[in-house]
């Protein structure tokens, strides 16, 4: 019902690998870590591993299971049909021009 321009699953390799695979060359995302909680699971294990913030992003998914790239004209509709469906769904960031390579930064 919206079109998508990408989708990755936030697996091994965290949020900024998983992301910047699924961006085009001169993009570059810019993802607001104010615009989620993470579960406790994840302070936990920062906590009791002494792991920097960076090194959990690029580690694990800290509670972004899924990233869908859509044109910002269709996000409430995608959030509206993905919340019908049971999911919670949220902007987290935004899709920017970069220079010639493939970018993500968590700001």
């Amino acid at each position: 019902e919206v079109p998508v321009h990408g989708i990755a699953h936030i697996t091994g390799g965290g949020l900024p690998g998983n992301v910047q695979r699924i961006l085009r060359r001169g993009q570059a995302a810019c993802l607001k870590s104010s615009a989620w909680t993470w579960p406790d699971i994840f302070s936990w294990l920062q906590q009791v591993g002494n792991i920097e913030t960076e090194e959990m992003y690029r580690t694990f998914n800290c509670g972004i299971g899924l990233v869908i790239v859509l044109p910002a004209d269709h996000v409430d509709k995608a959030i509206q049909h993905l919340e019908l469906q049971g999911q919670q769904a949220l902007i987290i960031g935004e899709i920017l021009g970069g220079d010639s390579g493939r970018h993500v930064t968590i700001a």
